[in-house]
């Protein structure tokens, strides 16, 4: 069994990671903000995995077992609260819009770290304003517990292009239950139909694609959409722009 690594103080700090690379699992007494300044980042827990680009922002919260995955060379910028400080009053993990003035605190506040003055103060209290106003982005992969699901699931976390339906999914899988056992397990463990959730794994392995300069026609090939058009639409339905838009957002290193 791993061990837990128990950091009681979330720090304030920048932290280079290379693609693929990550903070192995721990938890603090603080609650964190995470922020990719480059690159995307996940982060996963036993709820499932949230994954950022650097239009968006991870909210920890405090007492949270989790680990970090960098996909593409990513800057890694933490911001530790205390855990009276939680400007959205939010337990669980979430995924929260940056737009150029949260993200421009983000990075100031997290150069300067040891900084105690009044400035400094001042500059977080305006991004504790910018976060309660930042509104929550839908990019959770829920993980399955039950085994059945887990079996399904493992299936096409190996592989998201799989296009086989659920029933031919639990076969394979052994997973010992039919489709509507399995299509009412996906509603009442993860909240989600399964093409719901086979969408959002999709998305998730999307981003990490585009991340690490994949073009957008083989991000859609290999994320299982039968055309790079389909992949867009979808792209755009759940992020607001386009696979390219979504590019020529994220900030250079």
């Amino acid at each position: 069994m791993q061990k837990i690594r128990h950091t009681p103080r979330a720090a304030t700090s920048i932290r280079e990671l290379d693609t693929h690379h990550g903070i192995d699992p721990h938890r603090h007494d603080d609650h964190q903000i995470a922020y990719a300044g480059s690159g995307v980042l996940s982060i996963t827990t036993d709820a499932g995995t949230w994954v950022a680009p650097a239009t968006r922002a991870l909210w920890i919260p405090a007492g949270t077992v989790h680990e970090h995955r960098a996909h593409g060379r990513t800057d890694l910028h933490s911001v530790g609260l205390p855990v009276h400080l939680n400007p959205l009053g939010l337990c669980a993990p979430a995924v929260l819009a940056v737009g150029p003035l949260l993200r421009e605190l983000i990075l100031a506040y997290t150069r300067t770290p040891e900084d105690g003055g009044p400035q400094r103060r001042r500059m977080r209290g305006v991004l504790l304003d910018q976060l309660r106003a930042s509104p929550l982005q839908p990019l959770h992969l829920p993980a399955p517990a039950d085994p059945r699901l887990a079996a399904v699931c493992a299936l096409l976390y190996a592989d998201p292009a799989d296009q086989r339906g659920l029933a031919a999914l639990g076969a394979v899988a052994g997973a010992g239950a039919g489709e509507r056992t399995l299509s009412r397990l996906f509603r009442a463990e993860l909240g989600m139909t399964f093409p719901q959730w086979r969408t959002q794994l999709r998305l998730h392995q999307a981003l990490r694609l585009l991340a690490v300069g994949t073009p957008v026609t083989a991000v859609a090939h290999r994320c299982g959409w039968a055309s790079a058009s389909a992949f867009i639409d979808v792209f755009r339905r759940a992020f607001g722009h386009t696979p390219g838009a979504h590019l020529r957002e994220l900030p250079q290193p």
